[in-house]
This record gives structure tokens, sequence and C-alpha cells, in this order.
């Protein structure tokens, strides 16, 4: 195939979105896809021109008041239009549209190029966290207008299934995400690590992710001083010096990748994800392929990820006093924890990226077929044999 994806956001910045893209261009690099990566410009120009086969398209962005390293990309759907037309696709992918994206799903309706539209973030819901609720109905009417335009639209939970079919958009299907279970595993349990941000030798609450405002890291402090506990905070992002102001016990180590990241994760005795706005929450699933059980808010994405009383548990959003009592009830019981984290390592052993991206390959496949058959030369250029 010939493939286009369109990125709301993508390297250097580590987000979800990212993650997704890159595990998807590993998968069409070994299927000998051609791929163009259309995304934001990096804030200092000086980022890659190709990426595990795919040539990345850089357009001309601006940072994102409040969150510099958040990039948003500059001019209409006729430059967008242009490069499609230029590139011809067989289909083009939107990664978590919004700005970018919409003006992307314009331009290939009218080029007649099928879309794969990925519902990733609930960017509707972060408006009343950022002090905005006003935008929030203008925010639903921009993804509406994305997904109805969409020849399918993908999303990662039965939440967010029923979140959009709620809302009138037709054609939407469950697309799940993969983890990588040989670099998230048990094994990368580290006693070393573990002494270095907890040198009394206490049991270690973690969290992962961006520390955002939307993330509501701010709520684990209903964690503070828990006996023999100690928080440890991996990520960066714009919150973080209000965060350490806040929880001035807990360890923030900054941003981890790669073994780090796992080595972490796999040393923790238990995950905590106090955010209400997830999707999907990869963090989670990466936490349990560690063989880490997990509390976190009873709302989106963790409600497919965590079994109650199984894998870990999960609360009513704002119910702080019910996320310590879960937490409490796994610090103090080691065989409960034990039971748990078993569990939820078995759990996920089955979602492979190259299972979840077979699939993904196989929804691009449905929307080529479904898509009229045009005269003239793009589709000369642009079809598939």
């Amino acid at each position: 195939m010939r493939i286009a994806i369109v990125a709301e956001s993508f390297l250097p910045l580590m987000n979800g979105v990212t993650h997704s893209i890159l595990r998807v261009l590993d998968h069409l690099q070994e299927r000998g896809d051609d791929v163009l990566v259309i995304a934001p410009s990096a804030h200092d120009g000086g980022a890659e021109n190709h990426v595990k086969g795919a040539e990345i398209h850089r357009l001309p962005a601006v940072p994102l008041a409040g969150y510099t390293n958040v990039r948003v990309a500059m001019g209409g759907v006729y430059r967008v239009k242009r490069i499609l037309a230029d590139y011809a696709p067989d289909v083009v992918h939107l990664a978590s549209p919004f700005v970018l994206g919409w003006r992307a799903a314009q331009a290939a309706a009218q080029l007649g190029i099928p879309t794969v539209a990925v519902y990733q973030t609930e960017v509707p819901g972060y408006a009343a966290r950022y002090g905005v609720p006003f935008l929030e109905n203008w925010a639903w009417n921009r993804v509406e207008n994305i997904h109805l335009l969409a020849s399918r639209t993908l999303v990662p939970s039965t939440f967010a299934l029923n979140q959009l079919r709620g809302r009138g958009i037709p054609r939407v299907r469950m697309w799940r995400r993969g983890v990588d279970t040989a670099r998230f595993s048990p094994d990368k349990r580290d006693d070393g690590w573990r002494a270095s941000v907890a040198p009394a030798g206490h049991r270690i609450i973690g969290y992962v992710g961006r520390l955002a405002v939307e993330k509501q890291v701010e709520d684990l402090a209903a964690l503070a001083r828990m006996l023999d506990t100690t928080l440890v905070i991996v990520g960066d992002g714009p919150q973080r010096a209000a965060l350490q102001e806040a929880l001035p016990g807990a360890v923030f180590t900054g941003f981890l990748g790669g073994d780090d990241l796992a080595r972490a994760v796999a040393s923790f005795d238990l995950f905590v994800h106090p955010g209400e706005f997830e999707t999907f929450c990869q963090t989670i699933q990466e936490a349990m392929a560690s063989g880490v059980p997990v509390v976190a808010t009873g709302r989106g994405g963790p409600l497919d990820l965590v079994e109650n009383s199984r894998t870990g548990w999960l609360y009513e959003p704002g119910d702080l006093s019910a996320m310590r009592g879960h937490v409490m009830d796994l610090m103090g019981d080691d065989a409960k924890r034990r039971a748990f984290a078993a569990t939820a390592h078995a759990s996920v052993q089955d979602r492979t990226w190259p299972a979840l991206c077979s699939e993904l390959v196989g929804h691009y496949a449905d929307v080529i077929a479904e898509q009229p058959v045009l005269a003239g030369p793009y589709r000369a250029k642009g079809a598939a044999s």
C-alpha cells in the first residue's frame, strides 16, 4: 500500500500518539509499504526527514500556549491537499486528528482518498481542566465534523466507542493498542533502582505520564504520608514545578524512555493513574505487562484495562478517599498484591503490536475497497494494483 499518515504530533515529542505511530511504522516498514508522515515542524528545525523507512514532511508550526513542546501546524486545507495530491496515497491515516487532521480530512475528501481516523485524545474534555469550559461544545463540533467525514473511525476502548456513537458518528470500529511484552516485563525489576528512589526500603507507588493539567497528577496528594511508601513520578511537562511544590515528598525522575522506563515501571509495587480523560491509557497496559497492579479512575480507557479485584481497582472519578483506600488495600497485603500482579501480567500477553498493526492494515484495505473508483490522473498515479 501507499499510505499517508497525518500526525497531530510526532517526534521529537514523545506521547501516546507518537508512540502508536512509531509502532505502526515498524509494521509498515516490515511489510514494504510506502509511507509519508505529515507532521508539525520541530522547535529547532532539526528533526529527522526519514523515520523507520517513512518520509517525514514537516509543516511550519508554532508552539501551543503554555505547552511549548507541543506544536500546532500552520497553513490551510489547500497546502495539505497539494501534498496529498503529489504523494497520491491509497489511504490517509489521521492520527488523533484535531487541527492538522481536520485540514487533512477535508483535503482527502476533496481528492477522493479514503481516510481512517484514529480517535485517541479526548480534546473536548480538556477544556474544563484548562479553565475554558465554553470551548467544549466547539471542540466536540470539530471532533464530530472530522469523524463524520472519515471513511472509518477507530477507537481504542468501549468507552470511546459509546462516546462517539452517542454523538451520531457512523462507521466506528474498535482498534486497541498493543504493548511490547518483551520490553515491559517483570524481569526488568531492579532492586538497585528501587534503592535509589526509596533508600529506606519503602514500597513504591508509581505514576508515569505527562505532567500536564489533564492528567490530574495533583490528585496523588491524597496518597501523601502513607506509611512505609514512596511516591515516584516518572515524566515531565508544564506542571512539573507546581507538582513538585504540591507533592514535596515525591521523587520526580523526569522523562524516562527505553530500558530506563521499563526498569522503573517494573520496579513499582503499584501503579496509580488519576486522569479522567484517557481514551485508552497505554501506561496502564505497560504497568500490567510489567507485573504491576493498577489503581485508576473508572472512566475512559481504564474501564477496559483494569478488572476490579483481579488486576487492580477502579474508583469513581473525584473520589480520592476511595483511591487512597484501594492503594492502602494493596500496599498492606503483599499476597493480594502479588496475585493481582500475576493476573495483570497474564491479561496482556496476547496484545502484541504486530497483531494490532495487522488489524489496522485490514481497516486500510477495507476503506480502500469501499472507496468508489475515480477516473482521471490522480487515481492513475495513486491507485493500488
